[in-house]
């Protein structure tokens, strides 16, 4: 069995490779499968589901229905699955607790990577890291929890989630930048800085695969932009590490070329 929350809700049973969709048609009993996905082996109280699903309009009844629900859903995913990774829904105290047993989840399996990935930087192992952070970038589908976000619970769950491949995002482009692969970069982070137009982090970036691409000017018009967008829309300037990277732009400052040129010999 897995389960899979990087992009639409997906349940698999994937005994023998088959691959056997075991997602709920209900919406409420997706609703409910994603909030015990959204806190795996911890107990998620009933009325944290109950305010999930319901709002705050809750029908008379909405305990009933959640247990009822909640049998339809163990029946539906646990009942008849082939192999022994497996997941169950435990009844405990004031909730409902998911346990992964040997269940694979693609949350767990992005953040494994992520972490392989930041430990081979650290070492310096820049090629393989890009590589890890890659295969963790592919797991993803589109975004979080897509079509489930509208209560209080899945939608930070699912924030929280889109942050952390941003984060991957900014990672895996830091470390081509190390490798000097600044040219292959630039037409994606164009692309990022349209799509997250206050992530200073992609602008950064674009500015430094500019000037290393020699286009000075390019970079200088893009903290331009940066620094136009943040005045207008929040009336601060760029942070700092951006505003020295401007100033070492102006003056081609040779340390900018610096860290390419040792990951290089190294």
């Amino acid at each position: 069995m897995r389960f899979e929350v990087l992009g639409p809700l997906s349940v698999l049973d994937c005994a023998n490779g088959a691959g056997r969709s075991l997602l709920p048609s209900a919406s409420k009993k997706r609703i409910l499968l994603a909030s015990l996905l959204s806190r795996v082996n911890e107990v998620v109280s009933t009325e944290s589901l109950i305010a999930e699903i319901w709002g705050d309009q809750p029908p008379a009844k909405a305990r009933g229905a959640l247990h009822v629900y909640m049998a339809q859903l163990r029946n539906g995913l646990f009942e008849n699955v082939g192999g022994d990774r497996q997941a169950t829904i435990i009844t405990d105290g004031p909730g409902y607790l998911l346990r992964l047993e040997g269940a694979g989840f693609d949350q767990h399996e992005f953040e494994s990577l992520m972490g392989r990935a930041r430990s081979l930087q650290d070492r310096g192992q820049l090629a393989d890291a890009a590589d890890t952070v890659r295969r963790a970038l592919d797991l993803w589908r589109g975004p979080a929890l897509a079509g489930l976000t509208d209560g209080t619970m899945l939608g930070v769950f699912a924030t929280c989630l889109d942050e952390e491949y941003v984060a991957a995002l900014e990672l895996r482009l830091e470390i081509d930048l190390l490798l000097g692969r600044h040219r292959s970069v630039i037409a994606e982070l164009i692309r990022l800085v349209h799509d997250y137009p206050l992530r200073e982090t992609f602008y950064r970036q674009l500015m430094l695969a500019f000037y290393r691409s020699e286009r000075q000017a390019d970079a200088l018009n893009c903290f331009v932009q940066l620094r136009t967008r943040l005045r207008e829309e929040l009336g601060v300037e760029p942070c700092r590490p951006i505003q020295q990277l401007h100033q070492a732009v102006l003056s081609a400052d040779p340390a900018l070329d610096r860290h390419m040129a040792d990951v290089a010999a190294s």
